[in-house]
């Protein structure tokens, strides 16, 4: 039965936060967290997954929604409706007077996600109930909010939103682990010729070459989507499938691209904090201890910046036994990456890396030896961002290609925009798994996943 006179709301945040009652019934869809039973009195916690909180409803015996509590359980989806009053008991600034009752969805005795603390192993066999958890909920809202900050982030700075492919014909980074995209069965396996594209296809590692060329148009521009790395690597920080956010800006250098990407974390974390708090706290609470303050840290404090060969002379001389010794000409091990957080107490740009260790798109030094590249170390997540000032001059180009053994006319249509036109331009990749994993304490990146690829993991 529909409320008369009603003020119709399923959400349950809004309700909560509302300055005052409203008058008339309200309707409000969701599921039973909990039911408590107490003499002539039952307590309904009912959450629509709007925000952590739940809305205690209230029945007493002598009302028509009494007599269907038997049928209710943990799990069960539920429309009450009542009037909205101010609570008579602590936790809570609102209650609901329950007047009517229908049992939506009902919810048997083997319901999975009893009231208890689950493991996040348990949870991640059933990552298809997970996000009704308060803590897997609060992630999914949090990867909301954050898809919107940055959206914001770069409409509000003249930023063009672009899609680049999702299948390429090119490895943006040369380093070979991608998944290959083919229409033919396993036994016709390495013919491409009369395969669909007629050529080698993959799952893109990267939108930022792509991403080049609409700058090279439009000054600035913005991918942010989904890429694939085909890494057999069962670590807690990798993922087959996950999100980058890939800005490009031309008439960019080196500085103007770190300075963008420290403005951009510290925007997302100030929105989060703004607009998400509640769930934050939930992860300050029980998962990271002072992560509030940690995440205040990383608004207010300028990051600290150094060299390459800076951050591996400190490594060095630090007195620290590494399992990975620190020399010029390697890359940073995670270990490494956790000192320099730590010695600095925050997150620290690592600049002007050795051209070894380099994709050929950067941009090479005066020095010969260095390209203008940075990486955004934070505490928890380590590696954030990684970014360059790209390569504008076509003879450096294309001598840094053949160095590397790289077939120019496979890039023919990159080459094209230095001959035409080519500007300076900067762009960096920030993983957006990473960057929840840094905002939250979580330390393994199939929890900040609603439906992780892993090696051996296909679910759902």
């Amino acid at each position: 039965m529909s409320p008369s006179k009603s003020i119709v709301r399923s959400q349950i945040k809004a309700l909560l936060e509302a300055g005052h009652a409203p008058g008339g019934e309200v309707l409000v869809k969701g599921w039973v967290r909990t039911r408590r039973d107490a003499k002539g009195v039952s307590f309904l916690e009912i959450n629509d997954g709007s925000c952590l909180a739940n809305l205690q409803g209230v029945i007493d015996e002598g009302s028509e929604a009494f007599s269907r509590l038997k049928e209710l359980s943990t799990g069960a989806a539920v429309s009450v409706s009542g009037l909205l009053v101010a609570s008579q008991g602590g936790g809570q600034k609102w209650e609901l007077l329950v007047n009517s009752l229908e049992l939506v969805g009902p919810s048997g005795p083997d319901y999975p996600l009893q009231k208890k603390r689950h493991t996040d192993e348990y949870l991640r066999e059933i990552a298809h109930l997970r996000p009704r958890t308060n803590k897997y909920g609060a992630i999914v809202r949090l990867r909301s909010q954050c898809a919107w900050a940055v959206h914001d982030f770069f409409r509000s700075r003249g930023f063009f939103y672009v899609h680049t492919p999702i299948i390429t014909g090119s490895d943006a980074e040369g380093a070979g682990e991608l998944f290959r995209v083919t229409t033919h069965a396993p036994e016709s396996l390495g013919r491409t010729e009369d395969d669909f594209f007629g050529k080698p296809a993959a799952l893109t590692v990267s939108g930022q070459l792509e991403a080049e060329l609409l700058a090279l148009a439009l000054d600035r521009v913005y991918t942010f989507g989904p890429t694939f790395r085909a890494e057999n690597s069962n670590t807690a920080r990798h993922a087959a499938e996950f999100w980058m956010i890939e800005p490009e800006a031309a008439f960019f250098n080196l500085q103007d691209d770190m300075n963008l990407a420290e403005e951009m974390i510290k925007f997302l974390v100030s929105q989060a904090l703004e607009h998400s708090r509640q769930d934050l706290e939930l992860f300050d609470r029980f998962v990271e201890k002072g992560l509030l303050a940690r995440l205040e840290n990383l608004i207010e404090s300028p990051y600290v910046r150094l060299s390459y060969a800076e951050a591996v002379d400190l490594l060095a001389k630090s007195g620290t036994e590494f399992e990975f010794k620190p020399f010029f000409g390697a890359d940073l091990a995670s270990e490494h990456e956790k000192f320099l957080c730590d010695r600095f107490g925050g997150p620290v740009i690592v600049h002007d890396y050795p051209s070894s260790i380099k994709p050929f798109y950067m941009r090479l030094s005066d020095d010969r030896k260095t390209v203008a590249a940075m990486d955004i170390l934070v505490p928890k997540a380590g590696e954030l961002v990684g970014g360059s000032q790209r390569e504008e001059r076509l003879d450096v180009l294309l001598s840094r290609m053949t160095e590397l053994g790289m077939d120019s006319e496979a890039y023919r249509w990159y080459l094209d925009t230095r001959r035409w036109g080519g500007t300076p331009h900067a762009g960096f990749g920030l993983g957006f798994e990473r960057f929840l994993m840094m905002l939250t304490g979580i330390n393994n990146i199939r929890d900040v996943v609603p439906f992780p690829r892993t090696p051996k993991n296909l679910e759902f």
